[in-house]
């Protein structure tokens, strides 16, 4: 029997990952922009990334006790870990998410 790619890769999704924005600011769209990134090139295939907009669902952000944006929620694997700010330092993000580095 055979699987499709789609099935594999619907189940390696290690990485659940939240990403809280207020609109698109400047500081959002980097914010976006670095996570879609440092994803493909640590976990490629490996990882869901949900984007809130809180200015379109503000009642989101109590659920992960948001008070700055942007913040990135890892919700899986477990514990939930967050990070504040753009994510442009990419080692900052990358041991804040327990993510091990690809070496080239």
């Amino acid at each position: 029997m055979s699987v499709s790619a789609h099935e594999v890769s619907a189940s390696v999704v290690a990485f659940q990952l939240r990403l809280y924005v207020a609109g698109q600011t400047v500081r959002s769209l980097t914010a976006i922009a670095n996570l879609q990134r440092i994803c493909e090139t640590h976990l490629a295939g490996q990882y869901r990334i949900e984007v809130i907009d809180l200015t379109k669902t503000p009642q989101l952000a109590a659920g992960d006790q948001i008070l700055a944006v942007p913040t990135l929620v890892r919700r899986l694997p477990e514990p939930i870990k967050k990070i504040i700010g753009d994510l442009s330092n990419e080692e900052r993000v990358l041991v804040g998410l327990d993510i091990q580095p690809i070496r080239s």
